[in-house]
């Protein structure tokens, strides 16, 4: 079992919002502490992302957080006034039990868009909420935040040499193409960092890592990534605690990939040799993203046409020369110097495991980016063709 960080606790419980499984969380600390959040850039974002944002910059409160509580499977999306206005009288009453200010919860909250809250059954769930929360297993909320993901997601990371932990759970199979956050992620760790560098360091470890998975190119209207540091094991060297942020989210962004509806492989695509980050970004996410990609990645079938075509379709990165780029599969180049029928098949046997790794080099620069995705099946279809019904 993966135990939260000091000064931090939860409260896990069911309270019938779809089923007979948890649906309610709310993580909390001993006191307020540093926070900092990244959100959906949708123009259809919902309640609990804009609660959250104003919680964050509220005067009262800049920078830092008590609690959060998590809502799974109903994302309160798209119900006007009203679905507003329950997503606010979740947040008050959590605060409420735990005695603290209304601006000092945050909230996320995933699932079907377009219906409101079991509004009775959510007032019963916090009537419930014990005013001190005694769970402390990070396992017990990872699952309870979960919708379609077959698999709760959950890493513990060490920071330096020193006592200080990064623990973090997220959610996250469909409806994945990040813009400035993810899916719902929440990183909790003990070390003591102040909220400006906080802020800072968990956007650049966002940009590198689940601003770079993508499931099926939509962005949803819920995404949420947060992080709370409690402070509990005292100050930590920062080079050491961005290190393990990052790796705990990269953690995470591979099980969120890896677990994609419908999913049977992990696909990885670094492409190196950009102009500059943007551009290795851009491109490899036009590679990951393809529906044709996917599908020739699902089928083992090593057909580099399809991220010839890819690459082809940044057609305003104007520097892209053909002639130059140079696409491989595992560590087999493909193009130009293209490999024989036997080549081909045991590129085929490469590409039946459970990773698969395309590179791209475009000559035309030093910068690189890798993304992760993963392939497209029939089980994406089904899930996704009976989703509500």
């Amino acid at each position: 079992m993966t135990d939260l960080p000091g000064g931090f606790r939860a409260h896990v419980a069911n309270v019938g919002v779809k089923d007979d499984t948890d649906d309610f969380v709310v993580l909390t600390a001993d006191r307020p502490v540093a926070a900092a959040g990244v959100f959906t850039r949708s123009r259809f974002a919902g309640p609990s992302v804009l609660i959250s944002r104003e919680h964050l910059a509220h005067p009262a409160s800049t920078g830092t957080a008590q609690a959060m509580v998590i809502v799974s499977k109903n994302a309160n999306v798209a119900n006007g006034p009203a679905g507003e206005a329950d997503a606010r009288e979740l947040v008050a009453g959590v605060a409420e039990r735990l005695g603290c200010p209304t601006e000092a919860v945050l909230v996320a909250s995933t699932g079907v868009i377009g219906r409101r809250y079991p509004v009775d059954a959510i007032r019963a769930g916090i009537a419930a909420l014990p005013a001190t929360p005694a769970g402390t297993s990070a396992d017990a909320a990872a699952q309870g935040i979960m919708t379609t993901d077959t698999v709760p997601k959950v890493v513990s990371v060490q920071v330096g040499d020193g006592p200080a932990r990064v623990v973090g759970i997220a959610k996250g199979v469909g409806m994945i193409e990040p813009d400035m956050a993810t899916m719902i992620a929440v990183l909790l760790t003990d070390a003591d960092v102040a909220p400006d560098a906080l802020d800072a360091t968990f956007r650049r470890v966002v940009d590198r890592t689940f601003n770079c998975v993508s499931v099926d190119t939509d962005t949803s209207t819920s995404d949420t990534a947060v992080v709370l540091a409690s402070g509990a094991a005292g100050p930590v060297d920062a080079a050491a605690f961005e290190t393990a942020l990052g790796e705990a989210c990269r953690e995470l962004t591979l099980m969120i990939a890896r677990d994609g509806e419908g999913a049977t492989k992990l696909i990885e695509v670094t492409v190196d040799g950009a102009r500059d980050a943007a551009q290795a970004k851009r491109v490899a996410k036009a590679i990951v993203n393809s529906p044709l990609v996917k599908t020739a990645v699902h089928g083992a079938d090593p057909n580099w046409g399809r991220v010839a075509m890819a690459v082809g379709k940044c057609h305003d990165d104007i520097d892209i020369d053909q002639e130059r780029v140079v696409i491989r599969f595992g560590g087999t180049e493909v193009y130009p110097r293209q490999v024989d029928e036997s080549g081909l098949e045991e590129l085929s046997r490469y590409m039946r495991g459970d990773t698969v790794a395309i590179r791209v080099t475009l000559h035309t620069g030093d910068a690189t980016a890798t993304v992760w995705g993963c392939d497209l099946s029939d089980g994406y279809i089904r899930i996704n063709a009976d989703y509500t019904t």
